[in-house]
């Protein structure tokens, strides 16, 4: 093992909600293995990812490129396994890597993984109980629960290569806590006390852009039988209305009636009944379902980071080993009502990202500084000593972490997201774009399909809209303020801010551009001062 490169874990959930990591101090559950990293090592409170949807934010995550670079744009997207990547740069420079677990951007022999001496992943979204792997030598059945074996395939990877020369790169993707949120019967006793409910979780979306009122996932009227674990009835429309979830058919939404009384939900496991007497009761028992599953789940999570850090410590790689917790995005937990991500409103544009690197990151260090996941490529490489490939557009924050979480003259403090799957089939979320800097947030729905892959035309509403939210005076995103007067100033500035932005990285505006460039958003220019 080499002592003078450190050796890299990077360990991602899938959908994991920095509220639901407790050192971010939501207070709805405890993750303490997690938390060891916040506590050793640097909590990000605004990192983002630049689409928040898993295929498309994995290939960032990869490549260190965006979407319109690297052609991952959508879940229906493929990585053409040529493509340059952080592994081969790393596997040139002399480490030894490995994939294991959740690879989600295509299968065969032009999408496997690349750059990887080892790789065992699972295919597409994977399951949670006896998974299939891929592997170079084909597939193969996994007995067990996936977090689980994800984990010992990881702990035994490391443990093969740990007495070799080369440092080692290790990407540890989990499955969980993606929907439909099946966890361990180990944690069944757990969170069995209600959340309190989200202060949006009512929202009537008023004050914003159509997009938000017309999205098909909220927890009142869109989450599944199969999600919440009850048994679904034999029917059609009358059971609820058909989703194409996970590629299949059968699942059906649980019915928001105007009339509960006559319902009557069954508890997959057990048998339990459960009955209702207003409809704002059975929203609530949805949402509490939904959390108590959903914490669960990830609660396997914190034992398998747990395993990891013991391991580490116990074989004297702590010292020598940067270790990493993120997701590959965030995710809503009841905020404005709904589950799943997409959007680039807070809950699901942060992801979570601790980091944990002894020699040089200060013990309970917080940073404030604005990252994004196509910066995590560019960190290792800087990290392991080796040059940032002249295609990768992310800027190593190795001086952040070094600097307790101070980020350097001229870095710049600005997140640029833009999801592309148009009306997707199952929740309707339309395309937009927008960037953020430390005070305010501007989108841009464009509602269009572009002939992007999984993206499809409008439907009867076909308007474009702008959004701007100031995120100090208005923290739950309620108040679009484009056409207030007394923000116009930032309108503009805010609008040059996202041109420059679309510029510096080569994306095409669907918008009419209004502002004129500048130039200063070329790397190492401090765009939030626009």
């Amino acid at each position: 093992m080499s002592k003078s490169r450190p050796n890299i874990v990077f360990i991602l959930a899938d959908d994991h909600a920095a509220k639901a990591i407790s050192c971010y101090g939501a207070g709805i559950n405890r993750t303490p293995n997690i938390d060891r990293l916040a506590t050793e090592g640097m909590k990000f409170n605004h990192c983002y990812v630049t689409n928040s949807i898993c295929t498309p934010s994995r290939a960032a995550i990869l490549t260190g490129t965006h979407n319109h670079v690297n052609g991952v744009m959508t879940l229906d997207s493929k990585i053409n396994k040529h493509l340059p990547n952080v592994a081969k740069t790393l596997r040139t420079g002399g480490y030894t890597t490995a994939m294991i677990g959740k690879w989600h951007l295509g299968e065969g022999q032009a999408h496997e993984p690349s750059g990887f001496d080892y790789w065992s992943i699972l295919p597409g979204q994977g399951e949670y109980w006896d998974p299939e792997f891929i592997e170079p030598s084909g597939t193969h059945v996994e007995r067990g629960y996936a977090t689980d074996i994800i984990t010992d395939k990881s702990l035994a990877w490391v443990e093969s290569v740990r007495s070799q020369e080369k440092p080692f790169f290790l990407m540890c993707h989990h499955k969980a806590p993606h929907r439909s949120w099946e966890f361990h019967p180990r944690h069944k006793h757990l969170y069995t006390d209600p959340v309190r409910l989200p202060e949006t979780f009512d929202d009537d979306y008023k004050n914003r852009a159509k997009a938000a009122k017309l999205a098909k996932m909220r927890v009142a009227e869109d989450i599944t039988y199969g999600d919440l674990g009850l048994v679904q009835p034999e029917g059609g429309e009358e059971v609820g209305e058909r989703v194409h979830q996970e590629g299949a058919s059968l699942h059906r939404k649980i019915p928001a009636p105007a009339d509960v009384t006559g319902m009557k939900l069954i508890d997959k496991s057990d048998g339990q009944h459960f009955t209702f007497a207003t409809p704002a009761e059975l929203a609530e028992f949805k949402f509490q379902r939904y959390m108590q599953r959903y914490l669960r789940t990830i609660q396997a999570i914190d034992d398998s980071v747990g395993r990891m850090l013991d391991y580490l410590d116990a074989n004297g790689l702590a010292e020598n080993t940067i270790l990493i917790y993120s997701s590959d995005q965030g995710f809503f937990l009841g905020e404005h009502g709904w589950f799943d991500k997409r959007f680039m409103y807070e809950e699901s544009f942060q992801m979570p990202f601790l980091i944990r690197y002894p020699p040089e990151i200060a013990p309970g260090s917080v940073t404030d500084a604005i990252v994004c996941n196509v910066d995590f490529a560019p960190t290792w490489l800087d990290y392991a000593g080796l040059r940032t490939p002249s295609f990768m557009q992310g800027v190593s924050f190795r001086e952040i972490l070094a600097g307790r979480g101070r980020a350097p003259a001229g870095w710049q403090q600005v997140a640029y997201h833009r999801y592309w799957m148009n009306n997707d089939e199952i929740h309707h979320a339309l395309a937009h774009y927008g960037v953020r800097n430390q005070r305010y947030k501007l989108i841009y729905w464009y509602n269009e399909d572009l002939g992007v892959e999984g993206a499809r035309p409008p439907d009867d509403f076909r308007d474009k809209e702008w959004e701007l939210f100031d995120c100090d005076e208005d923290p739950l995103e309620l108040f679009n303020v484009y056409h207030n007067p007394r923000y116009q100033d930032v309108v503009r500035d805010m609008t040059a801010l996202l041109e420059e932005k679309m510029a510096e990285i080569g994306d095409e505006p669907v918008h009419k551009a209004t502002a004129r460039r500048s130039g200063a958003a070329r790397k190492g220019r401090p765009l939030s001062r626009l």
